[in-house]
């Protein structure tokens, strides 16, 4: 339990992973020894849905902050998949998306919220490969989305 509790001294409380629901898809898939985590959206402790596109009604910074929730997101889903997040070896992968008006150059700088809750959980295994690409539209309105690779044993 060393990384869960990195992430209590962080400050960090992992969402809840709705188990009642008829969805079609899952939190995530192990194939061998990677797993593949679904998309995720930015949950905050409060309830507060994020709705809106960066650049018009979120600053990057707010949107660098949503991107964290992803990564808080994908780390609640892994546990949920794995029962223990030291079962993680590395990132892998992020795919982050941005829904942001067309001239909306920053994208790299909102994933970077993502990116820089893995580095300072999991050190130089937290280091990834990554997409940030900016999107007309996200489900719901979401300002950011994000899915991850993770290796684990």
């Amino acid at each position: 339990m060393r990384i869960e509790k990195k992430l209590e001294e962080m400050g960090v409380t992992l969402p809840e992973i709705p188990t009642n629901v008829d969805w079609p898809v899952i939190p995530g898939v192990q194939v061998g020894n990677l797993l593949f985590l679904t998309g995720v959206y930015p949950q905050t402790g409060s309830g507060t849905p994020w709705k809106g596109k960066v650049g018009r009604d979120y600053t990057t910074q707010e949107a660098y902050e949503a991107a964290r929730w992803c990564a808080i997101a994908l780390l609640a889903e892994a546990k949920y998949v794995l029962g223990d997040l030291d079962r993680v070896k590395r990132v892998v992968k992020v795919l982050g998306m941005v829904n942001a008006p067309p001239d909306f150059e920053d994208q790299p700088r909102v994933i970077n919220g993502c990116s820089d809750l893995f580095v300072e959980l999991f050190g130089e295994m937290g280091r990834h490969a990554r997409s940030a690409v900016g999107m007309g539209s996200l489900p719901m309105g979401l300002p950011v989305e994000a899915d991850a690779i993770f290796e684990v044993e």
